[in-house]
């Protein structure tokens, strides 16, 4: 089996440093660019598994990098590293196509956990698994061998992890799924592994298919338990 092709997109030459060495060290192959300029001139010569994109970067930022990728390839996962602890930043970064996001400092274990995870899903996620090439609900039809979406406001070009998310919660219709569910699903992550990038997640889902997204109807919170989709409309617990 070849090795997971990994582009890490850093400025911090210490932190570069840090994370190529632990990457190869688990066996993984790693390009280096520390500037967005570089990473996009790799990304468009030779393919990668998994990007790992700094926020801030001198030139083009990494929010502008993201999007360029999800134009391009929307099925590659992209993690996105972030000095800055304000949500509307995170929210920014999982807007413009990142998957997940870790802030700095961040703890290397769960680093490679998160690493480990994107990839392996990756490589587990494929069209052929779909029951049937289309979904509908509500005003929306969603495609998700082709990573897109027709939704009341216009077409919409879906993430490896959106799409992730949406299979998960259309295979259990009307169940009720936890957040540590959800997360090892489309994600992989530990479900003691704490994280808010579901949240996002939900959030973002809600504003694509949902007509009033603060009053969801198929995308609903049960709260102290999880989340559920249904295709109509129930009342919420």
């Amino acid at each position: 089996m070849s090795q997971p092709h990994i582009l890490l997109v850093e400025d911090e030459p210490h932190i570069a440093s840090g994370l190529v060495y632990n990457l190869e060290a688990e066996g993984y192959r790693v390009t280096h660019a520390n500037r967005g300029e570089n990473a996009l001139e790799f990304l468009w010569q030779e393919p990668f598994e998994l990007v790992v994109l700094d926020l801030m970067l001198p030139g083009i930022d990494g929010i502008e990098v993201c999007r360029q990728i999800r134009k391009h390839d929307p099925k590659l996962p992209v993690l996105m590293l972030t000095a800055r602890s304000e949500d509307k930043d995170r929210i920014e970064g999982l807007s413009a196509g990142a998957d997940d996001y870790l802030t700095k400092p961040f703890n290397l274990d769960e680093f490679l956990l998160r690493v480990k995870g994107m990839l392996q899903r990756s490589s587990w996620y494929r069209p052929q698994a779909a029951p049937e090439k289309y979904y509908r609900f509500g005003d929306n039809e969603i495609n998700l061998q082709e990573y897109r979406a027709q939704t009341r406001n216009g077409e919409i070009t879906l993430t490896e992890h959106e799409a992730r998310l949406l299979r998960t919660f259309f295979q259990h219709e009307g169940e009720i799924l936890s957040r540590s569910e959800l997360l090892e699903a489309a994600w992989g992550v530990n479900p003691n592994t704490e994280t808010r990038t579901l949240d996002n997640f939900i959030v973002r889902l809600r504003k694509y298919f949902e007509e009033k997204p603060s009053s969801p109807v198929h995308f609903q919170t049960v709260r102290g338990r999880g989340y559920r989709f249904i295709k109509g409309e129930t009342e919420t617990e």
